[in-house]
């Protein structure tokens, strides 16, 4: 799998995605909204892949959008006057597809975060299934700053992890957010000293899930995400009927024997 703004490494499992972007910081410009979902059908469709930690490369995580790129192509769009909206329109759907791509993905992400982590470095984040953090990370939903309601998904995801009030200060503030409040917070769920043992940490994470039956853990992602506006009642009959659907597979009988033997307390239910 090559490509120019990612870089992928897969080692007994776990895909270790690199985020490399179009500038300075793993800044975020064209090739990236192109190759972004392409990288995760690719992962998707490889069998050898059942998790992936992503993280940026050098110094950050990303800074964000490339300004650089977009503040040309944004003036060659306004040469248009009377296509402009549509123009935009199309384009911020298909970035927005390509963050929702990885939501949507089979395989758990685990974001590991370290330095700046802005706009749509949020965004992306937003996105994965686990966040960690090393302590020098730092958070912003800066959009508002340069004049942009943030778009691409944190305004969308982040109620859902950090709550609805703490989501409207860091948008309508754009300012920064440390490691130690974005755990606080529940943005992320753990804390790890430098990037080293931030790596080493999300790669554990990886590799436990994906010592996992692949389609058990795809089970969990969906049930979680269809069931997250369902009422407790709702949710509860749409895992039933999953398991219903899903659960009955010829090597059941041995993973339960096998959870059985190294219970400590040995107990069944008839």
């Amino acid at each position: 799998m090559q490509f120019r703004t990612f870089s992928i490494e897969v080692d007994r499992g776990v895909a270790t995605v690199v985020l490399r972007g179009t500038g300075g910081g793993n800044a975020m410009g064209g090739l990236v909204w192109t190759e972004l979902p392409a990288v995760v059908a690719a992962l998707d469709a490889d069998e050898a892949v059942r998790a992936v930690v992503l993280r940026g490369a050098g110094e950050c995580f990303s800074t964000g959008l490339d300004l650089r790129w977009y503040l040309p192509h944004y003036r060659r769009l306004t040469r248009h006057p009377d296509t402009l909206p549509a123009r935009l329109l199309t384009e911020a759907t298909a970035m927005q597809e390509a963050i929702s791509a990885v939501a949507g993905s089979g395989l758990p992400w685990i974001a590991a975060v370290h330095g700046d982590c802005v706009g749509a470095g949020l965004d992306l984040v937003s996105a994965c299934d686990i966040r960690l953090a090393a302590a020098d990370a730092s958070f912003s939903l800066r959009e508002i700053r340069i004049g942009i309601v943030a778009d691409l998904g944190s305004l969308q995801r982040l109620p859902h992890i950090v709550g609805a009030a703490a989501t409207r200060e860091f948008a309508l503030t754009g300012r920064d957010i440390s490691a130690g409040e974005a755990l606080a917070r529940g943005l992320v769920t753990r804390v790890l000293p430098d990037l080293d043992a931030l790596v080493e940490d999300a790669t554990g994470v990886a590799a436990r899930i994906a010592a996992y039956a692949p389609a058990t853990v795809a089970g969990v992602k969906s049930v979680l995400d269809r069931t997250r506006d369902m009422s407790v009642a709702e949710g509860l009959r749409h895992v039933a009927l999953w398991n219903a659907a899903f659960l009955p597979h010829p090597a059941l009988p041995d993973l339960l024997a096998s959870a059985l033997r190294s219970s400590t307390n040995g107990g069944t239910d008839d």
